[in-house]
């Protein structure tokens, strides 16, 4: 156990608790065992323990996620560099070993083996300071996003029960005047007590767009209704509630996306990114915090296939050209190019052409938006090895 080899690779199943590592040699042999705390010192610890085993340690992680966030930072510290085992090689290849048991320690043992095996995983990169703001901002955003989304439909299946007329008249989830007035009146009977004369005037001191247009049609659907359905003052005093959570949340999502825009436009290469046509600093933001360093990859293809939008063959015997989608892709770089090809041609232009092109060979409206942010990588890795923003017409080439 004291010897020192020329190579040990190293496992590690990571949690949020705690890790347990594994470290074998060339043999496949267990040199090193144990769980290791989610902490800076225990870390610290255990790896000068395993660094102590060999020359020369490779490791191996199933987790680059916050989970392992302080691990990977102690390893890029001490320059180590850590591959991505997936989980689904952790699970096809843990059959392959003897034995039934689901242990950490036995995942970690696997890892390890695979690393030592296969040669092709990917690097995981600690990711610089200005990416790893715009992944935080970004993920907080969509949090509040999805917590948007359920207020609002909570709102509306309460308000069903206290006036369905009042609950079809408006969009709530664009119309911020809606909102205020659900703050202050909720049931038909109130709204026709308060009047369209005072409604208005509370709907306007309240700084309410169109306070007047609102009121009109909250009138008019209270006037359609004039039962009192069973817990109804219960009822409107959560749609109060709600309302008043969805307008804190809307300030909220919008001093957040101010500071996503300040941070990514602080990027060096934010304005090429953003000059492309449905590519705004949300998606741009999202864009640097899902594909990391855009210089890491070698050329457009890359990206495109990092982002699954690269067809993989599965050809067997006589069929071939069986060319089917690839599961294994990051799925929120796919969400970006698909979002901003989507974008894109709303408006006159080549996204728009190259779209109708597509349509007009038979692809249904998906496979046409696939097509076009497929293309749309190639045009924005050029953007950038080129360091020129996007134009509309093709640049004119001059001779040297």
């Amino acid at each position: 156990m004291n010897e020192q080899r020329t190579r040990a690779w190293a496992g590690i199943d990571a949690g949020k608790a705690h890790h347990w590592a594994a470290v074998v040699d060339d043999t496949g042999t267990t040199l090193w065992s144990r769980k290791i705390v989610n902490d800076e010192a225990a870390i610290l610890d255990a790896l000068a323990d395993i660094l102590g085993l060999a020359g020369q340690v490779s490791w191996a992680i199933d987790i680059a996620g916050t989970a392992s966030a302080l691990l990977l930072a102690l390893l890029a510290a001490h320059g180590q560099q850590a591959v991505y085992v997936p989980g689904r090689t952790v699970n096809r290849m843990t059959g392959a070993y003897r034995g039934e048991a689901k242990t950490d320690a036995r995942d970690a043992y696997v890892i390890a083996e695979t690393s030592r095996v296969r040669k092709d995983f990917a690097m995981i990169d600690v990711p610089a300071q200005l990416a790893a703001d715009l992944g935080l901002l970004t993920a907080h955003r969509s949090d509040l996003v999805a917590d948007r989304v359920r207020l609002i439909n909570r709102l509306r299946d309460v308000l069903t029960g206290v006036s369905p007329a009042l609950e079809r008249a408006f969009d709530y989830s664009a119309h911020k005047g809606a909102l205020v007035l659900l703050t202050g009146y909720q049931t038909p009977a109130a709204i026709r007590r308060i009047g369209q004369t005072r409604l208005t005037a509370w709907l306007v001191n309240r700084k309410v767009r169109g306070g007047e247009a609102v009121a009109v049609t909250a009138l008019s659907a209270a006037r359609s209704q004039h039962t009192t359905l069973p817990g109804e003052h219960v009822a409107a005093t959560i749609v109060a509630e709600l309302a008043r959570q969805i307008l804190a949340l809307d300030d909220r999502l919008t001093a957040i996306e101010t500071q996503i825009r300040d941070t990514f436009r602080a990027h060096p290469q934010a304005e090429i990114i953003e000059s492309m046509p449905g590519i705004g600093p949300i998606l741009g933001a999202e864009l640097v915090a899902a594909a990391g360093d855009l210089a890491a990859y070698a050329d457009a293809g890359r990206l495109a296939s990092a982002a699954g939008l690269v067809p993989v063959p599965r050809d067997s015997g006589r069929r071939t050209g069986n060319l089917h989608r690839p599961k294994r892709y990051s799925r929120r770089l796919r969400r970006v190019f698909y979002l901003s090809a989507q974008s894109s041609i709303i408006r006159d232009g080549p996204n728009r052409d190259f779209y109708l092109k597509k349509r007009g060979q038979g692809l249904t409206h998906v496979q046409a938006v696939i097509a076009l942010a497929r293309r749309r990588v190639d045009v924005l890795w050029a953007l950038l090895r080129d360091n020129r923003v996007f134009t509309p017409a093709q640049p004119v080439t001059q001779s040297a």
